[in-house]
């Protein structure tokens, strides 16, 4: 038998990447390559790249250009850039860089095995297409486990057009996957031993489908079906929006064992007048409402969102508003980012752009607040028995890390036996970004 050829992935972004990322491995083994975690020793190499940071495109052209001393050394490398910036740059990615041979957007790389092929012929290739056929489908074989944790697509695309952003145009109209497609994949992890769920899109929340009585259902049913499966203890999902989150969904964060108790949700700023300028089309104050309608039905839930600093027009006032409502929310987490245009964007259009000194004093200050709340979250833990499902050894000899239900890494010192399992621990301290426990008797 000749050696299989060797691919490799470096994959940026999102959650939903790494998915991605996995099923194009699943594809291209159809073809013969086992994946390496060496560039310099793979046949093929792929970017699955993501528009969302500041600079996305030019980070990834960037990377090609460190690439370019092997496609030299090596002509028969294929190299492909994948993802979003892939479906956002097309053809002028190959004419940029010509030793790419092969572009593929996000909803078409069902098709990377033809385009690999025609690729191996000579021939330059780009599919950024929204095709009809359902690529999920299309990559219907049975998934490895690589761990007792597994991320599960079951909604891609947003219909919201934010002001800001690049996945309506990427990723295309929200869509969402059959549910008992969804069911299916997630009964062959769990029979590969995955034990945590995480549901992914780029707007979860706007799931439905047919649920198992073939009424009509939103994701709280799917949730529900989910947690049936044997094996699947625990279940999570992102990223969500503050507009779909609806009764049913709060309401099986009280009543599903399965579901976590910890929430991304998004609200971007505090500011109504930039929320409407962003075409949130929220407020903070329903927001805030939100919030105490989930802690009602969860009291126990961790919260973190996104934030965006110095969106065009964005005041003093404006900020404090922002600043006002996550003193008034309390987040265990958050992630903070400086507003920067997305070509194509209705945002990137706008004049009154923020100058760049406040944006990073605005960013200093809300990251200070924040990380303030996320070490309060963590050391209000020191003391507490909680259940965490270990996943992988630590950095330390001796070491193993998981997670408990509120997301927090916690290191402990266990035999590595104890991988895949969930376990009562006793938090002893509290770091910058982990705790530290006992395993319970």
């Amino acid at each position: 038998m000749p050696d299989p050829k060797k691919l490799f992935i470096k994959t940026y972004g999102c959650q939903m990447n790494v998915y991605d990322s996995e099923r194009m491995a699943e594809a291209m083994g159809g073809e013969g390559y086992v994946v390496t975690d060496r560039a310099d020793d793979a046949d093929m190499i792929l970017l699955n790249t993501c528009h969302i940071r500041e600079k996305a495109a030019e980070k990834v052209y960037s990377e090609l250009g460190r690439l370019k001393p092997l496609k030299e050394a090596r002509p028969d490398l294929r190299i492909g850039v994948a993802g979003c910036v892939a479906q956002a740059e097309g053809a002028e990615i190959i004419a940029r860089q010509p030793l790419v041979d092969l572009v593929v957007g996000p909803q078409s790389y069902h098709r990377l095995p033809e385009l690999a092929r025609r690729a191996g012929q000579g021939a330059r290739a780009v599919d950024t297409d929204f095709p009809e056929e359902d690529k999920f489908e299309r990559l219907a074989r049975p998934r490895a486990a690589h761990g007792p944790t597994a991320f599960l697509t079951v909604q891609e695309g947003c219909d919201k057009f934010c002001a800001f952003c690049v996945v309506p145009y990427t990723r295309g109209a929200e869509v969402s996957r059959p549910a008992d497609r969804i069911e299916a994949e997630a009964r062959a992890l769990a029979a590969a031993g995955v034990r945590e769920l995480t549901l992914l899109g780029q707007n979860v929340n706007a799931w439905h489908g047919r649920t198992e009585d073939g009424t009509e259902g939103g994701l709280a049913a799917l949730i529900r079906r989910l947690a049936a499966i044997e094996g699947v203890e625990r279940l999570r999902y992102t990223t969500s929006h503050p507009n779909d989150m609806d009764d049913a969904l709060i309401a099986a964060h009280g009543e599903v064992p399965a579901l976590m108790p910890y929430l991304h949700l998004p609200v971007q700023s505090g500011s109504d007048r930039i929320l409407k300028a962003m075409n949130r089309k929220h407020t903070a104050d329903a927001y805030l409402r939100l919030v105490e309608r989930i802690r009602a039905a969860r009291p126990d839930i961790l919260l973190s969102s996104d934030f965006i600093v110095g969106f065009p027009g964005e005041t003093d006032a404006d900020f404090e508003d922002t600043l006002a409502l996550v003193r008034a929310v309390g987040f265990g987490a958050s992630f903070s980012f400086k507003y920067s245009p997305r070509p194509g964007t209705p945002a990137a259009e706008r004049g009154n752009q923020v100058p760049a000194e406040v944006m990073d004093d605005r960013l200093q200050r809300l990251q200070a607040l924040i990380t303030s709340q996320q070490r309060a979250a963590q050391d209000g833990m020191v003391g507490r028995t909680v259940e965490v499902l270990f996943e992988k050894p630590g950095r330390l000899p001796g070491q193993m890390v998981g997670k408990s239900g509120h997301l927090h890494a916690v290191h402990v010192l266990a035999p590595e036996a104890i991988r895949g399992q969930i376990r009562p621990v006793r938090i002893t301290e509290s770091g910058p970004n982990s705790l530290g426990g006992e395993v319970a008797a």
